[in-house]
């Protein structure tokens, strides 16, 4: 349907069809379900992974809540990626890799904010203490 020009409708659900689809990339066992399935060794699948590449650009990227998905999106565009992921241990050992990213993440993140609360904290001027007696 070349030519063909979609309404403003059609380009807003395909946007959210092709958002969700990327950040479901992002699960490795979905992976290995397409994967099992056969859908990652059919030619036009594989090219609409690379279509799927534009989702990398600042202007689309802004709207990924699982941004992880994007690496996932790039390791697809290799052929012996997308053969591993037949094998379910593949998908669990990315799976247990994300998790471990993940955990470090919130403790660095934590531990940064603690750090800020105390520097912001050391950095505010002490008021002097309150008299409670009265000058006459």
């Amino acid at each position: 349907m070349a030519g063909v020009m979609e309404t403003e409708e059609q380009a807003r659900n395909r946007f959210q069809l092709e958002l969700e689809f990327v950040q479901c990339l992002a699960n490795p066992n979905y992976l290995n379900f397409l994967a099992q399935r056969g859908y990652l060794r059919e030619k036009p699948f594989v090219n609409y992974l690379k279509y799927l590449l534009y989702w990398k650009e600042p202007d689309y990227a802004k709207f990924l809540k699982y941004p992880h998905c994007l690496h996932m999106l790039e390791l697809l565009q290799y052929e012996h990626f997308r053969k591993e992921l037949v094998n379910a241990q593949c998908a669990k050992f990315i799976d247990e890799q994300q998790i471990l990213h993940w955990q470090h993440y919130s403790r660095k993140r934590t531990r940064l904010q603690q750090a800020l609360a105390e520097q912001q904290q050391q950095q505010q001027p002490q008021a002097p203490p309150h008299s409670n007696a009265t000058s006459k």
